[in-house]
């Protein structure tokens, strides 16, 4: 299914394809405080709508993971990585309006002692 999505704001705004059955609720220092619920898509499923110069980046840690957020509104509605299989993309199901996120199994992951 394809969902469009955005910060709150609209500076940011996305397409992505996907069949959500669940979300990752992440309990990293990041995620603890950011709120959002996780999907993880191949990276070529998203589509960006609005100018890559919107996008505001945080990278920690290892730097492995492209935390995007919108430095207007500061909402964060994806983040980039690299998956076992390619480039992922890690969508904030929280930013998809069109989402049911009761429909989804939230599956807790422990990613503070990763």
């Amino acid at each position: 299914m394809r969902y469009e999505g955005s910060c709150h704001c609209g500076k940011i705004a996305f397409e992505v394809e996907g069949d959500f059955a669940e979300a990752i609720d992440c309990n990293c220092s990041m995620c603890r405080r950011r709120g959002g619920l996780l999907a993880f898509v191949p990276r070529d499923s998203l589509s960006l709508k609005t100018s890559e110069a919107n996008l505001s980046t945080y990278e920690f840690n290892r730097h492995v993971i492209k935390h995007h957020f919108c430095s207007h509104c500061g909402i964060a509605p994806f983040g980039e990585g690299a998956g076992p299989n390619g480039p992922m993309a890690a969508i904030n199901l929280r930013c998809l309006p069109e989402f049911d996120i009761e429909a989804v199994k939230i599956v807790k992951y422990d990613g503070l002692s990763v």
